[in-house]
């Protein structure tokens, strides 16, 4: 029978999720030790006490697969690793084979990155790690359960868990939007921002360089067009006019487009356009590939020509609220547009105070319809066994459905108080039950730009003598005034990443960093790796420094295509040295000092491999891992495809009578490969010829 209609969508957002999984475990895989291993900047070993209490209340309060470590005779850093290593192996073996695409493996993979997130610390407190495990557990619902038999069939609740995502692609932008007007924000509210976020974000990339050097009205105008993206047209995720969806998707994408072009921000934009895929439909996957598609009953009529008009009266009401809000102005003669934030703060106040509980009820209402329209389609089921099937498999889904969008309610009231006040008190009490466990969780990206007065870098340098001194260079984080901005998405170097929030404040506030020069000091290969991963490129690779130092500097674009000036501001952390008393006192202060000798690590085959793993990758590129994995696993689809399509001009196809799913899916995959150079994976979109099929 013809597939559900959201079916292509579940399963490219299920292998989307895959493929960024694969990322963060292998890119985990690489800095770990430098960052957590018991020689490392923040041991994970310090944030699991062995209390002797009893194993499962270990993991209730903390719960961590960690906490198996001592029962595999495995030290926490050993632990962690094989958690990467089988979440990156999972995730790689789920991408290659259709069976591993299972409500399960998704299961598996989120417990794995929570685990890592319990003792990440502030090195795992980005909102894109809250993101990434919100969506993972969205996956366990929206997934297929293909190891329960007759399970995957009739599954008449997808529309109602897939309508999850759709929601949670609302929270992010929406509150992404308002929170840059609600923080007060000069730069936001005078449309200057985005002259100051090209230079001054954590790791620009070359055309971050190239967008510096545009004329301000057009950063002015991009500031609008961002608050237009992602304040306004969210709301349009829940219209019933599919063109609506189709035009607020096109402007999502153009918007994550272009920061990844812009700023390495790792695996945050290739899962928000990831969430994206819930605005389409299969009608608009037919026109990606070039296909007739033919339109059934059972999927409902197209909005009548006459909802043209109700589109075009909807564009219009917001291009009139765009440039009657931002008073914009066209300049003839020198051709600008001219721009200006013409409302006030409790004006915006009031604004949100108004939208906010619509929005709330506009969700109750897009997620009752699904739930009503899928009971519906439970109802018309042939059999009684797969109508029983599918009335549980509703009940379920649906009380889980509505169960996250409650919950999620706590989070997405924040970005307005009153709202959030009047919450019935049992919603807070089910967000405080799972809080833990980030199933849901507040967004609000770049709330403030920071930066102003030029961008603030700590530079770090060595001494042997106290007098020559050298500076230390990161890969990633600007640093050489001459040195070309990175490309690394969507790797995160966590390290450069703090670098950056370090030098917003004084070292105080960042207690890691007392840490890395007591590292560097000692010489520590696993936190040299995560400055330079070609020890040959660390200035005192062969010795390490007898004296540190840190300096801020401001650091700003070039005019001309020389990247960098920079220009001294102050000493940001004083010379220290081994056994030195002020390095002494940040670390009693800050809690460093080692408070207990590692675990013996005992020889097991388990510790072998994991060893043998460990030498395999070390000293190489991060990106240039993760990318070398994700092109294998692009190559052997695109084999496999090819395979296919040599074995279907090779053998006939059987009569329509007896064609099988797969059969058919492999005539989809010949069509497709004669249209385009490049099809879906794995059979998802196929139409049946007859209803025996």
């Amino acid at each position: 029978k013809c597939l559900h209609i959201n079916t292509y969508f579940i399963f490219v957002k299920n292998v989307a999720n895959e493929y960024l999984e694969e990322p963060c475990k292998f890119t985990f895989l690489c800095p770990w030790p430098g960052l957590y291993g018991n020689d490392g900047l923040l041991p994970a070993r310090w944030q699991l006490r062995y209390s002797g209490k009893a194993f499962l209340e270990q993991l209730l309060s903390t719960p961590t697969l960690l906490w198996l470590g001592p029962h595999l005779g495995l030290d926490t850093q050993t632990a962690m690793e094989l958690l990467c290593l089988l979440g990156a192996a999972l995730s790689l073996a789920a991408t290659l084979l259709e069976s591993l695409r299972d409500s399960l493996v998704f299961l598996f993979l989120w417990v794995l990155y929570l685990s890592l997130c319990q003792v990440g610390q502030v090195f795992l407190y980005f909102q894109w790690d809250s993101l990434l495990l919100e969506t993972g557990f969205l996956c366990v619902l929206i997934a297929p359960l293909t190891t329960v038999p007759g399970w995957r069939a009739g599954r008449v609740h997808d529309p109602v868990t897939f309508w999850l995502a759709r929601w949670l692609l609302f929270r992010l932008m929406f509150a992404s939007g308002v929170v840059k007007l609600t923080s007060r924000c000069p730069t936001w509210w005078g449309l200057t921002a985005l002259t100051y976020h090209y230079e001054t974000q954590c790791i620009p990339t070359p055309l971050a360089w190239f967008a510096h050097q545009l004329p301000v009205w057009l950063h002015k105008l991009s500031v609008v067009a961002t608050f237009v993206i992602e304040i306004a047209v969210p709301f349009l995720f829940f219209s019933p006019l599919r063109r609506l969806r189709l035009g607020a998707f096109y402007m999502q994408v153009l918007l994550q487009v272009l920061i990844i072009l812009s700023g390495n921000y790792n695996f945050f934009n290739l899962l928000t356009l990831t969430l994206c895929l819930s605005l389409l439909d299969d009608q608009h996957i037919y026109f990606w590939l070039r296909r007739k598609y033919i339109h059934t009953p059972n999927k409902g009529t197209h909005a009548p020509e006459t909802w043209f008009l109700v589109e075009l009266a909807v564009w219009t009401l917001i291009g009139y609220g765009t440039v009657t809000c931002f008073d914009l102005q066209i300049d003839w003669d020198k051709g600008t547009v001219s721009s200006r934030t013409a409302f006030t703060f409790h004006q915006f106040n009031q604004f949100l105070k108004t939208v906010t509980f619509p929005a709330v009820w506009l969700g109750v209402l897009s997620l009752t319809w699904e739930l009503v329209t899928a009971m519906f389609r439970c109802a018309c089921v042939q059999g009684f066994f797969r109508r029983f099937l599918g009335t549980v498999q509703w009940t379920v889904f649906g009380a889980a459905a509505v169960s996250m969008f409650a919950i999620s309610l706590v989070p997405f009231t924040y970005i307005e108080y009153d709202s959030n006040a009047s919450l019935w008190p049992g919603l807070r009490q089910g967000y405080d039950a799972v809080g833990r466990y980030q199933l849901v969780n507040s967004y609000g990206l770049f709330r403030r730009m920071t930066g102003v007065g030029g961008r603030p870098e700590v530079v770090i340098e060595g001494s042997m003598d106290r007098v020559t001194w050298t500076e230390i260079e990161f890969m990633y984080k600007p640093g050489n005034l001459s040195a070309t901005p990175a490309v690394i998405t969507p790797h995160q170097p966590r390290l450069d990443w703090q670098m950056w929030f370090a030098a917003l404040g004084v070292h105080s506030h960042s207690p890691w960093f007392t840490s890395l020069m007591h590292r560097l000091l000692q010489g520590k290969t696993e936190v040299i790796e995560l400055i330079q991963s070609d020890m040959s490129k660390y200035p005192f690779h062969q010795q390490p420094p007898m004296y540190l130092r840190a300096h801020r500097y401001k650091y700003w674009f070039t005019e001309k295509l020389r990247w960098w000036r920079r220009v001294y501001v102050e000493e940001f952390y004083p010379t220290v040295h081994l056994g030195d008393a002020f390095l002494e006192s940040m670390l009693s202060h800050h809690g460093l000092k080692e408070k207990s000798s590692p675990r013996r690590l005992s020889e097991t085959a388990l510790v072998q491999l994991v060893r043998w793993v460990r030498a395999q990758v070390n000293g190489l590129s991060a990106p240039l891992l993760l990318w070398s994995l994700l092109f294998c696993s692009a190559s052997i689809c695109l084999l496999r495809g090819l395979q296919f399509e040599v074995t279907l001009k090779t053998k006939p196809m059987p009569s329509e009578s007896v064609q099988t799913p797969e059969l058919l899916w492999l005539r989809g995959l010949s069509q497709w490969w004669s249209n385009l150079s490049w099809g879906p994976p794995a059979g998802l979109l196929y139409q049946s010829q007859s209803p025996q099929t």
